[in-house]
C-alpha cells in the first residue's frame, strides 16, 4: 500500500490527515476526491476506512522563498477492515493521530462492498468509482421509510421502477423469479399511468402483474369512515352544514343497525350500508310534514299514517307526505328539516349518478351483485392477494376524479394498514414473525398529501401520517416519492 499521509486530528465526527508532500498529492490527486476512501492503519493489523469530505490546501515561504504546499483531507470513519480482510460497518475504535495513512487498493474496494448474507441488495455503483457496485442491506432498507425527491425530469420514475425491478427480480424484460413465491408486497399509487408498462412482461415470463383502474378497482363506499363520508357528501361551508352533518350520521348508523342485525355499529363501522336507502331517509326528511290533529304530533304520510319510528318508513322509498295546513280540520306544519336539505339531496343525486364514482358508490362483484359485509376477503384480495397474483399492485390514479382523489389514497392505505396491524397480532399472538410485509409507494405524493391542511387532502393526509408514523411496527413501509421535498408527509412522521 502507499502511504500519503498521517492523521493529524481524531474526532468521533471527523478525522483530520496531514499531507506534507506536494508530489504525493499529485501523484494520488484522483484518489484524493470528495466521496473517495482512505484505508487509516488503527497502530495494529486493523484498519479504519473512511470517506472524504473536503480536501484543504495551505501555502508557506520556505527560508529561501520557495512556496511550500501541505494538504489536510477531513474524513469521516464508516467502518473498520480487520486483519482478516472483512470489513464491519460503523467504526468501534478511532486511529490517533501519526498513524499512517493510505489510498486503499482495488481488492480492499471489493471487500468494502462484496455482496455478503445480509448486504445483498444492489443498489447502483459508486458516483465517484463507476467499476464499484454498491450492495446494502434489502431487509433493513425496506423496512425504513423512503424518500425519493428531486425536480421536474431529474429521473425519479426511472430510479423508482430499477428500485422495484430489482425487488421483484426484473432485469432486461426477464424475471428472475419465475416459479417462486414472495411474500413482500408493493402497492403503488400511480398518479400519470407510468409504472404499468415497466412491470408489463412476456406471458412467458409467469409475470402477472395487478393493475387497478377506475374500471376494476372496488372500492365499496361502506369502508369508509366518518371523515371520509363527509368530505364527499357534505360542504363545510354551507350555513346548516351541522344539521346535514347530525342527520346523515343518525341515518347511516340506523341502516347499518338495519343490515346488519346483532352487530353493535358506529358511525366508523366497516359494514354494509345502502346509501341509497340513506338517500331515501334524507329526503324524507326534507319533505317531512308534522301532524298536528289532537294526539298527532308525528310526520303524517298521504294516506293519513303517522310515522312513529321514521326508519320503519323512510329508508324503503320517497314517502308522500299530507299538505302543511292551518285548517282546524287538517292542520299539519312542516317538519323540523323541511326544505332544509334541498342542495344535500342535490348533491347526494348528483353523486350517485355520476358514472365515475361507480367504482367507489356502486361496486359490483363478478355476478353484478353488491359488496357486502362478508365480502371484506375479496375487496382485500384486490391488493394483497399474492396466491393468484403478482406481489405488485398498481392503482392508476389517472382516471380518480380530482374530487375522490384524497379519500380513494386514503381508503385504500387505511385498508392496508389495518390488514399489517392484525395480521402482525395473529402473527404476534402465535409466537411469530410478521411474515408479508408491505411497501406503499406514493407516486407524486405532492398531488394527494401537501403540507397544507386543506379539507380536501384531510383524509390523505391523516392515513398516510399514520402509515409513517407507526407502520414500521407492522411491517408496512412508504416510499415517498416528490417534486417538491418540503410539502411531502411532514419530517415529523419520520
Amino acid at each position: 500500500m502507499n502511504e500519503i499521509g498521517q492523521v493529524l486530528l481524531c474526532a468521533p465526527n471527523e478525522i483530520t490527515v496531514a499531507i506534507e508532500s506536494l508530489k504525493t498529492f499529485e501523484k494520488h490527486k484522483s484518489d484524493l476526491q470528495v466521496g473517495r476512501y482512505l484505508q487509516i492503519a488503527q497502530g495494529n493489523n486493523d484498519y479504519t476506512v473512511a470517506v472524504i469530505r473536503n480536501v484543504r490546501g495551505n501555502t508557506s515561504t520556505n527560508e529561501v522563498g520557495a512556496t511550500e504546499w501541505q494538504f489536510v483531507v477531513s474524513c469521516q470513519a464508516v467502518g473498520n477492515l480487520s486483519a482478516a480482510n472483512a470489513f464491519e460497518r460503523g467504526a468501534v475504535l478511532l486511529p490517533v493521530p501519526t498513524e499512517p495513512v493510505y489510498v486503499p487498493d482495488q481488492e480492499t474496494l471489493d471487500t468494502l462492498f462484496a455482496e455478503s448474507a445480509e448486504y445483498d441488495f444492489p443498489f447502483g455503483s459508486l458516483s465517484v468509482n463507476k467499476g464499484v457496485t454498491l450492495k446494502i442491506s434489502g431487509d433493513r432498507f425496506f423496512s425504513k421509510h423512503i424518500a425519493v425527491v428531486g425536480s421536474t425530469g431529474s429521473g425519479k420514475s426511472c430510479a423508482v421502477a430499477r428500485i422495484l425491478h430489482d425487488v421483484v427480480g426484473i432485469s432486461r424484460k426477464k424475471n428472475s423469479n419465475v416459479g417462486k413465491q414472495r411474500n413482500a408486497h408493493i402497492v403503488i399509487f400511480d398518479v400519470h399511468d407510468e409504472y404499468t408498462a415497466a412491470f408489463t412482461l412476456d406471458k412467458t415470463e409467469s409475470f402477472t402483474l395487478n393493475p387497478l383502474d377506475i374500471d376494476s378497482l372496488h372500492l365499496p363506499y361502506w369502508l369508509m369512515n366518518s371523515e371520509e363520508l363527509e368530505s364527499i357528501f357534505i360542504e363545510s361551508n354551507e350555513q346548516n352544514s351541522h344539521n346535514q352533518v347530525s342527520q346523515f350520521k343518525h341515518a347511516v348508523i340506523l341502516n347499518k343497525e338495519k343490515h346488519n342485525p346483532g352487530l353493535d355499529v358506529t358511525y366508523d363501522s366497516p359494514v354494509f350500508f345502502s346509501l341509497c336507502e340513506v338517500y331515501n331517509y334524507i329526503e324524507n326528511l326534507n319533505r317531512e310534514v308534522i301532524g298536528r290533529l289532537d294526539g298527532e304530533n308525528h310526520p303524517k304520510l298521504a294516506d293519513g299514517k303517522l310515522v312513529t319510528e321514521r326508519k320503519n318508513f323512510y329508508f324503503d322509498k320517497i314517502q308522500s307526505f299530507v299538505q302543511q295546513s292551518t285548517a282546524a280540520a287538517t292542520k299539519a306544519t312542516n317538519g323540523p328539516y323541511n326544505g332544509e336539505f334541498n342542495r344535500f339531496v342535490s348533491r347526494l343525486e348528483t353523486k350517485l349518478a355520476d358514472r365515475r364514482l361507480k367504482f367507489l358508490l356502486e361496486p359490483k362483484k363478478a355476478d353484478g351483485t353488491l359488496y357486502q359485509t362478508g365480502d371484506f376477503e375479496e375487496i382485500m384480495q384486490q391488493f394483497l392477494g399474492y396466491l393468484n397474483k403478482a406481489n405488485v399492485t398498481i392503482v392508476d390514479l389517472s382516471g380518480i376524479p380530482f374530487e375522490v382523489l384524497s379519500i380513494t389514497v386514503s381508503l385504500i392505505s387505511r385498508l392496508i394498514f389495518d390488514f399489517c396491524f392484525h395480521y402482525s397480532k395473529l402473527r404476534h399472538e402465535a409466537e411469530l414473525t410478521n411474515d408479508i410485509p408491505v411497501m406503499i409507494v406514493c407516486e407524486e405524493a405532492h398531488n394527494y398529501i401537501p403540507q397544507s391542511d386543506n379539507a380536501a387532502y384531510r383524509s390523505s393526509r391523516k392515513s398516510l401520517e399514520r402509515v409513517a408514523k407507526e407502520g414500521r411496527k407492522y411491517g408496512l413501509s412508504l416510499m415517498v416519492v416528490s417534486q417538491r421535498p418540503s410539502v411531502s408527509v411532514r419530517a415529523s412522521a419520520y
